[in-house]
C-alpha cells in the first residue's frame, strides 16, 4: 500500500518538472518565458552592453582608432593641399570686399590700409574708409590699375613713389581727405580730384602738372591755395579752384604774356569763385580764353 502511493505521489509531481534547456545554445540569446519579443531585444542589448562590450572593450577601442585614423587619412588623400598664402593673396580681400571684373569694391568697410589687391585688378572703390596714409607697397605689383578712388577717408600722408609704376593710371580721387601736399603724379591721367582737403600752396610743386599732358579735369577745390598752381597742362578742359585763399593771378597764370595770339582752346571751365580776388583787375590774364572764369569781377 506505501509503495503505491509513493508511485501516485511520484507521477504526480513529474509533470511540474520543468526540463533542463539545451546545453548548446548561443550565450547572447536569453530566454525570458512570458516576454514578448521587444523584451526579449532588449535584454539581448543588455547583455551585450555589459558584457560583451566589457570584455572586447579594448578590442573596440582599437577598432575605433583604427577607423577614425583611415577616415582621415582618406579625408587627406581627398584634399587638395593649401597653397601658403601670399602677400597679395586676393581672397581675404575679396571675402571682405567686393571683386568683379578687374574691380575692386572696398566702400564703407572700416578699412585703414590698402588691402591686398588681386594682380588683374584695373579699378579700386575704397571710399568712405579709415586709411591714413598711401605707400608705394600698396600698388607695387598691380601694374593694370586704371582708376583709384579714395574718397572719404583720412589720408594726410602720400609716399612720393606711391603711384610711379603705375602707367596705366587715368583717374584719381583722392577729394574728403587731410592732404597738405601732392605726391608725384603718374604722366597718363585724365582726371585728378583732390577737392575738400587742406592742401596749401607750398604742398603743390612748381612741376606737378607740367608733364600731364593727358589731364582733362582738375579738381582742387575746397583746399588751402594761396595761389593758382603753376604749369597748367595744354590738355586742361575743366580746372575747378573754388573756395581756396587765392588773392592773386598773373597774366602767366593760363596765358602767355609775351604772346598775344596764343589762344587756349581746350578749356571749357575754370571757377574761381570764393576766393578773396577781384577777378575785374587781372583783365589781361583772361585775354587767351574763350570764356571767363567763374568769379567775383567786382
Amino acid at each position: 500500500m506505501k509503495t503505491l502511493q509513493s508511485t501516485l505521489l511520484l507521477l504526480l509531481f513529474v509533470p511540474l518538472i520543468k526540463p533542463a534547456p539545451p546545453t548548446q545554445q548561443d550565450p547572447r540569446i536569453i530566454y525570458d518565458y512570458g516576454t514578448n519579443n521587444f523584451e526579449e531585444t532588449l535584454s539581448s542589448q543588455d547583455y551585450e552592453d555589459k558584457y560583451l562590450d566589457g570584455k572586447n572593450n579594448k578590442e573596440k577601442e582599437t577598432m575605433i582608432i583604427s577607423d577614425e585614423k583611415s577616415l582621415q587619412l582618406q579625408k587627406d588623400e581627398n584634399v587638395t593641399p593649401l597653397t601658403p598664402k601670399k602677400e597679395n593673396d586676393e581672397m581675404p580681400t575679396c571675402l571682405l570686399c567686393v571683386c568683379l571684373s578687374g574691380s575692386v569694391y572696398c566702400e564703407e568697410v572700416d578699412i585703414d590700409a590698402v588691402p591686398p589687391l588681386p594682380k588683374e585688378s584695373a579699378y579700386l572703390y575704397a571710399r568712405f574708409n579709415k586709411i591714413k596714409k598711401l605707400t608705394a607697397k600698396d600698388f607695387a605689383d598691380i601694374p593694370n590699375l586704371k582708376r583709384l578712388d579714395f574718397t572719404g577717408n583720412l589720408i594726410e600722408d602720400i609716399e612720393d613713389g606711391t603711384f610711379s609704376k603705375l602707367s596705366l593710371l587715368e583717374e584719381l580721387t583722392l577729394a574728403e581727405n587731410q592732404l597738405l601736399k601732392l605726391p608725384v603724379l603718374p604722366p597718363k591721367l585724365t582726371l585728378f580730384n583732390a577737392k575738400y582737403n587742406k592742401i596749401k600752396s607750398r604742398g603743390i610743386k612748381a612741376n606737378t602738372f607740367k608733364k600731364l599732358n593727358k589731364l582733362s579735369f582738375l579738381y582742387l577745390d575746397h583746399n588751402a591755395l594761396e595761389s593758382v598752381p603753376l604749369n597748367l597742362p595744354e590738355s586742361l578742359r575743366v580746372i575747378h579752384l573754388q573756395f581756396n585763399n587765392i588773392t592773386s593771378i598773373t597774366d602767366d597764370t593760363f596765358c602767355k604774356a609775351n604772346d598775344t595770339r596764343y589762344i587756349r582752346d581746350r578749356i571749357e571751365e575754370i571757377r574761381l569763385e570764393g576766393n578773396p580776388i577781384i577777378l575785374g583787375k587781372h583783365p589781361n590774364s583772361f585775354i587767351c580764353l574763350k570764356r571767363l572764369p567763374v568769379g567775383s569781377y567786382f
